[in-house]
C-alpha cells in the first residue's frame, strides 16, 4: 500500500493505483471525459490534470501511478488554470448549441464547462464541421460535438467485443466512425449513449422528445431477458419515454441490453384496454362484470381436472401466486409455465438456476456452453463472460450451431448431443482442460431442453459438471440460462403440474375444457383444440388474444408493482411507473376479482397481504450444496439431432418487442424480418 497526501488528506491506496483513484479515495472530485472506470485508460482529454509536488508540470491523474509519499494538489492556481486551458481547447470546435442539444441538462461537458472552465472564449475563427455518421436505427450521431474522448471506441472493442468504431485521419481532421458506414452489430449499442460525455451519440427514438427535468423517474427491473437488469423508467404523464440502466455490480454493473432499452414504444401499441367476449365467433367489448359472468357460466359444474392454466414468460410472481391459488380453490392442479416445452426438473432450485451467479463468472476459470448463444439470450451476461475472458486463462468451449460469434474466442466442440457423450466418457479433447479447472462452469441454454431429449440433455449437463468437480458447497458450476424475466419466478413458485395432473402438452391435447392463459403468447393458437374455452389475460393483442373466448386486459411490467426472479434466483422488486391504459388492471387484482365472481374468493385484498402469503423474499439465496443425485433424465437417451438457435429473432423475441416499431426497424436492418415485423411497421405508419 502507498501513502498519498491529497490536499492535506493522507490516504492509503494499493500499489499501482492511479493518482485519480487516490484523489477519489480522499473524497476529491476530479473532472474527466476520456476516463471511465470500466474501460482502459486513454489519457487523451487532459481534463483530470492535478499538481504533483516536484513534478515539472501538471500531470494527467487518470494515467499517472501513485508513489509512496506523493503529495497531490487538486485545486491549486496551477491546476485551475490548466483545466481552464484544456476546456478552452475542447470548446474551440464544439458547437455552442446547448439550448437545442438533446443532451442538455445531463451533459458532462456542459456541467464541467460551468464548474471548471472560463467565463469567456478567446477563439474567433470558424469552427470545424464534421459529417454525421450512420451507425444504425438506435443511435443518432451529431459528430461535430465529438471531443474524441474515444470512450465509444473502447467500449465497443473491450466490453461489447465488436470493434467496429475507430478514428480516421489525424489532428484536427480526426473523426470517429465505423470506417465503412454501417449499422453497429452489438446488442449492447445503447450503452454508447450513456458513456458519451457530450451530445455526439444520443438515442434516436428519444431525440428531442423531452428534457430530463420533465421526467418522472421510477426504479424497475428489465424482464425482456432473464438477467434481471436494474433499470430506471423515465415517464412523462401516461407514457414511457425512455428506459436507462441503474448500477448493480452483482447483476448488470451499469450496462443494459438493447431490446429492453429501446422496445418501450411497444408498450403503447397493440394494447388490450378493455375486456372482450367472443359472441357468435366474433369478439365484442364488454364490461368486467359481463366477462366474469361468462367465465363463471362456463366453469359452473365443471370438475377441477378439466380446468388448466398456463403462465407466460413476462409474468410477475404476485400474479402467478394468485392464479395458482385460484386454480387450487377450483380443484385444479393442471398448471404449467413452460410454454416452450422445456424439460426442466424443478424438484430442486439448483436444477434450474444460474448457480454460479452472474458476479461469480469473474471467479470461473473454464466454461462449457451447451445449446446456448448468450450473446442473444442475455447480452449483459455475455459481456460479463467476455470480461472474464479478457482477464486471461479462461478456456471456453461451445456445443451448438457452427459459425456463432460470441464476441470472444471459443472452441466449437460440436453441434449436438453427440459431443455430450464424448465429454461424459472423457474421450473428448476438451475434457482434460475442463476437468483441470478449479472453478469450471457449465452454461446450459434453456432452448436445449425444449426438445424431445431435453431431460437427457439436462441430466448429461449435470453429470459433466459433476465429473469436473464443479458441484461443491463452495462452488456450484451448473448454470441454466433462461430467456425471460418471468420464467424462474414461476418455477420457484411451483407453477407446474401437480401429482397426476396434466402438463401443457396434455392440456393442448384436449385434456381440459377451460384453459386460462396468463400472458401466455408463446403457444401456437392452432395448437389449441377448437372446443376448448380459452381465457386470455394479458396486455397485448398477440397470439394468445387471437384465440381467446374471453380477454381480460392486464398490465405490462412498467404498469404495476411486481416481484421478479432472475436467472440466478435473485428476487427483485419493480415499481409502478405509469398506470395501465383504459380499463386494464394489475393482473393479481383481476384474478382476485375473478375469484369472487367464481365463488372461490382468495384470502387477500391488498398487495401487502398477497406478498405476506407468497414464499419469496428479496435477495439472492445461496449456500445450497449439490449432492450426487442429479435431475431426472437418462443421458443414454440423447439423440443425434443438432441444437437449434433459441432466439431466431433477437429484436422481436417477446410480446412487447413484437409490438415495437423501433424493434421492427432493427429486425429489418439486421435481416431478422418476419410477419411480426411487417405488422409492427404497418401499425407505426
Amino acid at each position: 500500500m502507498a501513502k498519498v497526501t491529497v490536499d492535506g488528506i493522507e490516504v492509503e491506496v494499493p500499489n499501482g493505483a492511479t493518482v485519480l483513484q487516490a484523489c477519489e479515495a480522499a473524497g476529491k472530485e476530479i473532472p474527466r471525459f476520456c476516463y471511465h472506470e470500466r474501460l482502459s485508460v486513454a489519457g487523451n482529454c487532459r481534463m483530470c490534470l492535478v499538481e504533483v509536488e516536484k513534478a515539472p508540470k501538471p500531470v494527467a491523474s487518470c494515467a499517472y501511478p501513485v508513489a509512496d509519499g506523493m503529495v497531490v494538489k487538486t485545486d491549486s492556481p496551477i491546476v485551475r488554470n490548466a483545466r481552464r486551458g484544456v476546456m478552452e481547447f475542447l470548446l474551440i470546435n464544439h458547437p455552442l448549441d446547448c439550448p437545442i442539444c438533446d443532451q442538455g441538462g445531463e451533459c458532462d461537458l456542459q456541467d464541467q464547462a460551468v464548474g471548471y472552465g472560463m467565463d469567456h472564449s478567446r477563439y474567433r475563427e470558424a469552427k470545424r464541421s464534421v459529417k454525421d455518421k450512420y451507425v444504425g436505427p438506435l443511435i443518432k450521431t451529431i459528430m461535430t460535438r465529438c471531443i474524441q474522448c474515444t470512450r465509444c471506441v473502447r467500449f465497443a472493442a473491450e466490453v461489447a467485443g465488436v470493434p467496429e468504431l475507430g478514428a480516421t485521419n489525424r489532428g484536427e481532421n480526426m473523426e470517429i466512425g465505423t470506417y465503412v458506414e454501417k449499422a453497429l452489430t452489438s446488442e449492447l449499442s445503447g450503452n454508447l449513449i450513456d458513456i458519451c460525455p457530450v451530445g455526439a451519440l444520443t438515442s434516436r427514438p428519444y431525440a428531442f422528445v423531452s428534457r430530463p427535468w420533465e421526467l418522472r423517474k421510477t426504479e424497475g427491473i428489465d424482464v425482456q431477458d432473464a438477467t434481471g437488469t436494474n433499470i430506471r423508467i423515465d415517464t412523462r404523464g401516461p407514457e414511457v419515454l425512455r428506459i436507462l440502466p441503474r448500477i448493480n455490480e452483482e447483476v448488470n454493473e451499469e450496462w443494459m441490453a438493447d431490446r429492453g432499452r429501446f422496445s418501450f414504444d411497444g408498450l403503447k401499441r397493440r394494447r388490450l384496454d378493455r375486456p372482450w367476449l367472443r359472441v357468435d365467433g366474433k369478439l365484442k367489448p364488454v364490461s368486467w362484470g359481463e366477462a366474469f359472468a361468462a367465465i363463471a357460466a362456463r366453469l359452473k359444474g365443471l370438475p377441477g381436472d378439466r380446468i388448466g392454466a398456463v403462465a407466460g414468460d413476462l409474468v410477475e410472481a404476485e400474479s402467478l401466486f394468485a392464479l395458482k391459488a385460484l386454480m387450487a380453490r377450483l380443484g385444479s392442479a393442471n398448471l404449467d409455465c413452460r410454454q416452450d416445452g422445456a424439460a426442466i426438473d424443478a424438484s430442486r432450485p439448483d436444477f434450474y438456476r444460474f448457480n454460479t451467479t452472474i458476479g461469480g463468472i469473474d471467479e470461473a476459470d473454464a466454461l462449457l456452453i451447451i445449446g446456448s448463444n448468450p450473446r442473444h439470450e442475455a447480452p449483459v451476461i455475455n459481456a460479463r463472460i467476455r470480461k472474464r475472458w479478457t482477464a486471461g486463462r479462461f478456456p471456453v468451449g461451445r456445443i451448438g450451431p457452427a459459425g456463432v460469434d460470441l464476441t470472444y474466442p471459443h472452441q466449437h466442440l460440436g453441434e449436438g448431443p453427440a459431443t455430450l457423450r464424448t465429454l461424459l466418457d472423457g474421450t473428448h479433447w476438451f475434457t482434460e482442460a475442463f476437468r483441470a479447472a478449479k472453478k469450471p462452469m457449465v452454461l446450459l441454454g434453456r432452448g436445449a431442453l425444449a426438445r424431445p431429449d431435453g431431460a437427457a440433455v439436462l441430466a448429461a449437463a449435470w453429470q459433466i459438471a459433476a465429473g469436473a468437480d464443479a458441484l461443491r458447497p463452495d462452488w456450484h458450476g451448473f448454470n441454466l440460462l433462461h430467456l425471460f424475466g418471468g420464467q424462474v419466478g414461476a418455477l420457484a413458485l411451483g407453477f407446474l403440474p401437480g401429482e397426476g395432473a396434466k402438463d401443457l402438452g396434455a392440456m393442448l391435447g384436449g385434456g381440459v375444457d377451460v384453459l386460462w392463459l396468463l400472458g401466455a403468447d408463446g403457444i401456437d393458437p392452432a395448437a389449441m383444440p377448437p372446443e376448448t374455452f380459452v381465457i386470455y389475460q394479458g396486455h397485448h393483442g398477440d397470439r394468445g388474444a387471437s384465440r381467446a373466448d374471453v380477454i381480460l386486459p392486464g398490465a405490462a411490467y412498467t404498469e404495476k408493482d411486481g416481484t421478479w426472479v432472475n436467472t440466478e434466483g435473485r428476487v427483485q422488486r419493480s415499481h409502478l411507473a405509469i398506470y395501465p391504459p383504459g380499463e386494464a388492471r394489475e393482473d393479481w387484482r383481476i384474478i382476485r376479482a375473478a375469484s369472487e365472481a367464481l365463488g372461490a374468493t382468495l384470502p387477500f385484498d391488498s398487495l401487502a397481504q398477497l406478498r405476506a402469503a407468497m414464499p419469496l423474499a428479496e435477495g439472492l439465496v445461496r449456500g445450497f450444496a449439490a449432492d450426487a443425485a442429479g435431475p431426472a433424465g437418462d443421458p443414454a437417451a440423447l439423440s443425434d439431432a443438432p441444437f437449434a438457435p433459441n432466439l431466431a429473432n433477437y429484436h422481436q423475441a417477446d410480446v412487447i418487442s413484437r409490438a415495437s416499431a423501433v424493434m421492427a426497424q432493427c429486425a429489418t436492418t439486421y435481416g431478422e424480418a418476419s410477419f411480426d415485423t411487417a405488422v409492427a411497421v404497418a401499425a407505426a405508419e
